[in-house]
């Protein structure tokens, strides 16, 4: 005998044909069949939705991914007004250089009067003449030095004795300052080696091969190895330290990455000194190279896992990168738009009250009371979501909501490092 489906008795089901009740079952599991598909489609879309509406307001993705037609959000009312100067405003220009900065002076006199055209040659001179200067690039030429290392034989025999160059001369065909500017062409203004060459022909008239491009950049970084581990060893014992990493395209010049692995560039920024490292890992041993097995002070940063092997009571995390964790909760549908503007909020209220202490509105103590009950109002708001749980294996957004809340609930501590340092 078969189990009538749910909402109808067995007396009503022992009355129907065998017929009828064969095509019901049949139907049901048709229907729940389509239920679950359903289900897992509308999760499935909810997610494409998700990933396509990431941008960087409220994902990791950097700015230059968003594309034209995305439009950041304001971050302040406008005036009103059209950009630049407004109509009757007092014009700006340049401020004068001091004279002894003026390399020329050009004298220029009127020739006569302007109303009844007298000649005004020898009539005197103007104690205070309107000043114009014109800041100008003269020409560059390379200088080229050409040392001659003569050979001479002793008249005690036939011995031959070539001199050598100065100490302070570079065996490399190009000196300091050309070196330099190479060096600074591919690191503060990151160009490629075309263009440092387009650039080194046309803007200063030398001609340099790729690979004389390569080797006077692999000397500049053998030079600066000392003043590099210094500055390292100096940021280390800093009591703040700002560090990050990104995606950095890296080649094979020194051959320390033949397989072309991607590369990443770590950089940690302290009040005495900034450190970059490149690298080919973004790992807890990345990360410790950089830091060091024993920094003491306090590491500013986002979630990434390869900083959890510091202590949470040693770490502050950063909230313009969380800002934009909320900002995904928030756009997602169902309960999760409701938490996630929640915790916004409180953290536009941690904000504020911040905001007034950086103005001299309220002090230290002030701004430490007035966040802690938006603190216990933050940790209260995560619980809940924690609480409310999802099923094992969901990939939903809200399965996304609540692995993020148990993510930040592990790092809570870090989030209110800087209450307790003044």
């Amino acid at each position: 005998m078969s189990t009538p489906p749910a909402g109808i008795s067995e007396a009503d089901w022992e009355t129907w044909p065998a017929g009828a009740r064969e095509l019901i079952l049949s139907q049901h599991e048709e229907i729940e069949l389509l239920r679950s598909q359903l289900t897992a489609l509308a999760s499935e879309l909810a997610s494409l939705r998700e990933r396509i509406g990431r941008s960087s307001r409220n994902s990791s993705k950097p700015p230059s991914s968003d594309g034209l037609g995305f439009k950041p959000p304001e971050r302040r009312k406008g005036s009103g007004r059209k950009r630049g100067g407004q109509p009757g405003h007092p014009g700006s220009g340049p401020e004068l250089l001091p004279i002894e900065r003026v390399d020329e002076v050009v004298e220029h006199h009127p020739d006569a009067c302007r109303r009844c055209g007298t000649l005004l040659q020898g009539v005197g001179e103007d104690p205070d003449p309107l000043c114009h200067q014109v800041i100008e690039i003269p020409p560059i030429t390379p200088l080229v030095i050409e040392h001659r290392l003569h050979r001479l034989v002793c008249p005690c025999g036939s011995t031959s004795t070539c001199a050598s160059l100065p100490a302070d001369v570079e065996a490399s065909h190009y000196g300091p300052r050309l070196s330099a500017l190479v060096g600074l062409l591919g690191s503060a203004f990151p160009l490629s080696f075309s263009k440092t060459q387009a650039l080194l022909q046309q803007l200063v008239g030398v001609e340099m091969s790729r690979g004389a491009i390569a080797r006077v950049r692999q000397r500049l970084s053998a030079a600066l190895s000392e003043p590099m581990d210094q500055a390292l060893a100096a940021a280390r014992l800093q009591p703040v330290a700002y560090v990050d990493e990104t995606g950095a395209p890296t080649g094979n010049a020194d051959g320390n990455n033949p397989t072309g692995k991607r590369g990443w560039q770590w950089v940690m920024v302290t009040p005495l000194v900034t450190v970059f490292l490149q690298g080919l890992s973004r790992s807890t041993a990345a990360a410790i190279e950089l830091l060091g097995s024993a920094f003491g002070g306090i590491v500013v940063s986002d979630r990434f896992s390869a900083y959890n092997h510091l202590p949470v009571m040693q770490r502050q995390l950063c909230w313009a990168h969380l800002i934009r964790d909320l900002t995904a909760i928030a756009e997602r549908p169902g309960a999760s738009t409701e938490f996630g503007a929640k915790l916004l909020g409180l953290q536009q209220q941690l904000f504020d009250h911040w905001h007034n202490y950086k103005q001299g509105k309220i002090d230290w103590p002030a701004l430490q009371q007035s966040c802690l009950p938006i603190r216990q109002a933050f940790e209260t708001t995560l619980q809940r979501v924690v609480e409310l749980g999802y099923q094992r294996g969901e990939r939903t957004p809200w399965a996304s909501t609540v692995r993020t809340c148990q993510q930040l609930q592990k790092v809570a501590g870090g989030l209110w490092t800087f209450l307790g340092v003044c």
